[in-house]
């Protein structure tokens, strides 16, 4: 699996730093992508969070999010994705730090 960053040049929406997808290049998703991946700032300023992919709907005029990818036991399968995109993106930051 390869992690595609695009940084977020318009900043809009404040506080969000990139995009992410996770490229397959093995298995049975090989050639596939899943994208919906958010890299941004966190609202205290320190630290950094990932959002994931995810559908909205309504209920009762609520508006809800329904997570597209989730665990299917373990809860802490999504930390290990979040760390992996965490890390793609401060590579990113430190290449575009390089050649700027």
């Amino acid at each position: 699996m390869v992690i595609k960053i695009t940084p977020n040049d318009k900043g809009n929406p404040a506080g969000k730093l990139a995009d992410a997808e996770l490229h397959f290049d093995a298995g049975e998703l090989d050639g596939m992508k899943l994208v919906g991946f958010a890299v941004w700032e966190r609202r205290s300023g320190t630290g950094r969070n990932v959002t994931f992919p995810a559908r909205a709907y309504s209920v009762n005029g609520e508006r809800r999010s329904f997570a597209l990818l989730r665990p299917l036991a373990d809860g802490t399968s999504q930390d290990r994705v979040r760390d992996l995109i965490l890390h793609a993106y401060a590579d990113f930051e430190s290449r575009a730090a390089v050649a700027g």
